[in-house]
């Protein structure tokens, strides 16, 4: 989390008419992720990376449902006198924008860790069940981590955020076996890592790339010992005011959404 010289000092005294006036702590104020685009191997993204992971937050809906797009949320924040000032899908929903997967918002858990195989038989896989998935989360101490869902249920957290979708991309280092060198399946991606000295590092395609070429961008440029799918084609986006970026998921809309407001 971003803290200005100012709000480091616990209150501020100065000298008014002979008379010493004490001003107010001011709060720290969440920073806007540093996003900026990169290129690797001649693909082009664009990399949003976070100060601190303890900024991080989830959103899926308020007292009219799913907000289902960026500016919704952005309008609801600003009602509450917040500011938006990064936001991204956050895993895969239904068709009622419902998390397919573990949902929690701080401190609930709104929907339950999912343990789903694929059917035997079912081609394609869909990618929420190539296994191993994982969970995404930030702890109450303000540290990030992403782990395969096995591993998660192992260790039994109480996370302050967590949200759960697949396939895993970068698992301690290595990639995921499932992912094939040179597949023609190719899409618009968006996931997320947690990369050198925990910090937090997401990314989506400008173009068309497959899961192996996704997932080497991670662990290769960005890395992160572990990074988690998030989403494809339709379903990805972003929200940058910096970047002057506000997309729109042509699934009519997205389920969970992280999001950074001040």
């Amino acid at each position: 989390m971003f803290i200005s010289s100012a709000s480091l000092r616990t209150a501020a005294v100065s000298l008014l008419f002979g008379a010493f006036v004490i001003l107010p702590v001011t709060p720290a104020l969440a920073a806007a992720p540093s996003c900026a685009k990169e290129e690797f191997e001649g693909a082009r993204y664009t990399v949003c990376e976070v100060g601190d992971a303890g900024d991080i937050r989830l959103f899926w809906d308020g007292e009219d449902g799913p907000y289902r797009s960026f500016s919704a949320l952005s309008e609801a924040l600003k009602s509450g006198g917040e500011e938006l000032r990064f936001a991204m899908n956050a895993g895969m929903y239904d068709t009622n924008f419902r998390p397919l997967g573990l949902y929690v918002e701080e401190g609930s858990e709104r929907v339950g860790i999912s343990t789903a195989e694929a059917t035997a038989g079912s081609q394609p896989v869909p990618n929420f069940l190539k296994k191993p998935n994982g969970v995404f989360y930030v702890g109450q101490d303000g540290k990030a981590g992403i782990l395969t869902t096995e591993e998660f249920v192992a260790a039994d957290l109480e996370p302050r955020i967590a949200t759960q979708s697949g396939p895993m991309l970068v698992i301690d280092g290595a990639l995921h076996p499932m992912l094939i060198p040179n597949s023609t399946d190719k899409t618009a991606r968006s996931g997320v890592g947690v990369c050198e000295n925990g910090v937090v590092r997401f990314a989506v395609s400008d173009g068309r790339v497959n899961f192996h070429e996704f997932a080497r961008l991670f662990r290769d440029q960005l890395g992160c010992a572990n990074a988690l799918f998030l989403d494809g084609g339709r379903g990805v986006g972003l929200y940058s005011p910096e970047l002057r970026r506000n997309d729109f998921s042509w699934h009519g809309g997205y389920g969970p959404m992280f999001g950074i407001a001040d």
